[in-house]
C-alpha cells in the first residue's frame, strides 16, 4: 500500500455516510471530499513536522556536531548536538499548552494553520545560520532559537491532526481515519532521508560543503503547500457543536489546573502509552541511526537507507494498525505492539551491533516500521477519545508533548552518553562503544513494559460519543 493510496482508499460510500448520519451519540460525518481533504491537509502538516523532525534527527548524527559545536572529543560534539535535539521537545510542552487551549477557544483548524507556519520558518532558518567557525559562539544559540521555535510549533501539530480526524471520522471507523495524517510521518522521514541519502552520494563529509542547507531551506515550499491546503480546511463538526452549546448557555473555561486535576487519570494512562511509542521512536530514528554510522561504522548512506526502509514499513503498518484498533480495540492492539517492541528490542540491537547493512536495515523496519509506529497508528483515535470535548485539544497536547520531553527528548541524549561512557572506559574491551547496544536494548525493553502495563488500566474508548464533557476514565 502506497502512502497516496492509503489516504484514497477505503473511504465510506455515501450510503454509508447516511446510515452513520443516523446514529443518535454521534455528529453527522463530514462529506466524502471533505473528510478526504482533512486528511490530506492534517498529512501535510505531519509530513512539515516529520520531515524537520528526521531532518534534524540526521543532521544532528552527521553534521551539527563539527558545525556548531567543536570539540577535541568527538563523542562530546555529538552529546551537545543531541543536547540541541532534546531541548526541541522541552519546549513542546508548552507549545502544546498555548496552542492547544486555543484550539479549545476558537477552533481547531486556526491553530493548524499557526503551528504549521512556525515550523516552517524555523526549519528554513536553520539552514541560513553559519557555523561556529563563521561567527562563533552565535551560531550554536541561533540554532537553539531555532530549534525552540521549531518545538513550539510541534507542540501541537500532531495534536491537533489526531483531534480533528478523529471528530471528523464516521463513527466505527475513528481508528483508520485518525491514523491517516500519521502517514504525513512518512512522507517527511522518506523525503528528508532520500534528500540526505543522495547527498551522501559522492560526498566524503557533507559537514565541510553547503549542500547540507538545501534540505532545510526545501521546508519553505511544503510551508506554501500546507498553507494553501489548511486556509481551505473546514472546521470540526464536533468542535462546531461544543461552539453552538457555549453560545445557548455560555460556560466558563476550565484553568490548566483544573484539566490537569481533573483528567490525572488518562493524562497519566497516556503518558504510559507514550513512554513506549514517542520512545521507541527517537530511539531508532535518532540513536540508532547514530549508533550505526559513527559506533558500528557502517557509512551515513547506510543509515539513512535503513530509515527509508522502514517509513515504507511504516505506511503500511499506521493505517493497518488503526483499522486494527477500529475492529479488535484500541487497548488490545497497542498492547500487542508494545509487546512486539519489548520481545525484538534485544535481538535488533544485537543486529545492529553486529554491522551488517542488510541485517540493520531488516531489523530497523521490524523495529520502527512495524512495533513502534504500530502503537503510532494506534494512538490516533486513542488518546483524543479519552477525554471530554471541551478540553480535548488541551489535554492531547499536554499528554503528548510532557510524554516527549521524559521518553522521547532525552533518550538520544543519554543513549549517546551511554556509548561515550563505553568507549571511554573500554567497556567490553571495545573501545567504540560496541557493547552500549545491550543497556540501550534493556532501554527499549524498560519503555514498553510501561505502555503494556498502561493498557491494563486504561479502559477501551473505541465508539465512545466524542460529545461528551467528561473524560473516559
Amino acid at each position: 500500500m502506497s502512502i497516496s493510496s492509503s489516504l484514497n482508499v477505503s473511504l465510506p460510500s455515501p450510503d454509508q455516510e447516511c446510515q452513520s448520519s443516523k446514529s443518535s451519540d454521534h455528529h453527522t460525518p463530514m462529506p466524502l471530499a471533505e473528510l478526504r481533504r482533512t486528511a490530506w491537509t492534517c498529512s501535510i502538516g505531519s509530513a512539515m513536522e516529520y520531515y524537520d523532525f528526521a531532518l534534524y534527527s540526521l543532521a544532528a548524527a552527521l553534521v551539527f556536531g563539527p558545525l556548531f559545536f567543536p570539540s577535541s572529543i568527538p563523542s562530546m560534539g555529538l552529546v551537545a548536538s543531541f543536547a540541541t535535539y532534546f531541548i526541541g521537545f522541552a519546549v513542546r510542552p508548552i507549545g502544546g499548552i498555548i496552542f492547544g487551549r486555543l484550539g479549545d477557544k476558537v477552533g481547531r483548524k486556526i491553530v493548524l494553520l499557526m503551528t504549521v507556519t512556525l515550523m516552517g520558518f524555523a526549519s528554513a532558518g536553520i539552514g541560513l545560520i553559519p557555523s561556529y567557525a563563521h561567527i562563533g559562539i552565535a551560531a550554536p544559540l541561533l540554532l537553539i532559537t531555532m530549534r525552540i521555535l521549531q518545538g513550539l510549533g510541534a507542540g501541537a501539530e500532531q495534536a491537533g491532526a489526531a483531534v480533528m480526524m478523529t471528530e471528523c471520522a464516521p463513527k466505527g471507523r475513528r481508528g483508520y481515519f485518525a491514523a491517516l495524517p500519521f502517514l504525513g510521518i512518512q512522507m517527511g522521514t522518506v523525503a528528508a532521508g532520500l534528500i540526505y541519502f543522495f547527498m551522501l552520494v559522492g560526498v566524503p563529509n557533507i559537514a565541510d560543503t553547503w549542500l547540507w542547507r538545501l534540505p532545510f531551506l526545501f521546508s519553505l515550499l511544503l510551508l506554501v503547500i500546507a498553507i494553501y491546503m489548511r486556509l481551505h480546511l473546514k472546521e470540526s463538526p464536533t468542535f462546531h457543536k461544543t461552539k453552538n452549546v457555549d453560545e445557548s448557555a455560555p460556560r466558563q473555561q476550565r484553568s490548566l489546573r483544573e484539566i490537569l486535576t481533573a483528567s490525572w487519570r488518562p493524562i497519566l494512562g497516556g503518558l504510559g502509552l507514550r513512554m513506549a511509542e514517542n520512545g521507541g521512536s527517537s530511539i531508532y530514528q535518532v540513536l540508532a541511526i547514530s549508533y550505526l554510522v559513527h559506533t558500528v561504522g557502517m557509512g551515513g548512506r547506510w543509515g539513512t537507507l535503513a530509515l527509508i526502509g522502514a517509513a515504507f514499513v511504516g505506511a503500511v503498518t499506521i493505517p493497518g494498525a488503526g483499522y486494527l484498533s477500529d475492529r479488535y480495540g484500541r487497548t488490545r492492539v497497542y498492547r500487542g505492539f508494545a509487546i512486539l517492541q519489548a520481545v525484538t528490542a534485544v535481538p535488533v540491537w544485537y543486529i545492529f551491533s553486529q554491522g551488517n547493512p542488510v541485517f540493520s536495515l531488516v531489523a530497523l523496519a521490524v523495529a520502527l516500521g512495524i512495533a513502534t509506529w504500530g502503537m503510532f497508528g494506534t494512538q490516533g483515535a486513542f488518546l483524543p477519545e479519552m477525554f471530554g470535548a471541551y478540553h480535548r485539544y488541551t489535554a492531547v497536547s499536554f499528554t503528548r508533548e510532557f510524554s516527549s520531553v521524559i521518553a522521547g527528548g532525552i533518550s538520544p541524549m543519554v543513549g549517546e552518553a551511554l556509548i561515550a561512557l563505553f568507549s571511554r572506559f573500554h567497556i567490553g574491551g571495545v573501545q567504540t562503544g560496541l557493547y552500549a547496544w545491550i543497556p540501550l536494548s534493556l532501554y527499549v525493553v524498560f519503555l514498553s513494559l510501561l505502555a503494556i502495563v498502561a493498557t491494563f488500566y486504561i479502559p477501551e474508548t473505541r465508539d465512545r460519543d466524542l460529545s461528551a464533557e467528561e473524560d473516559s476514565f
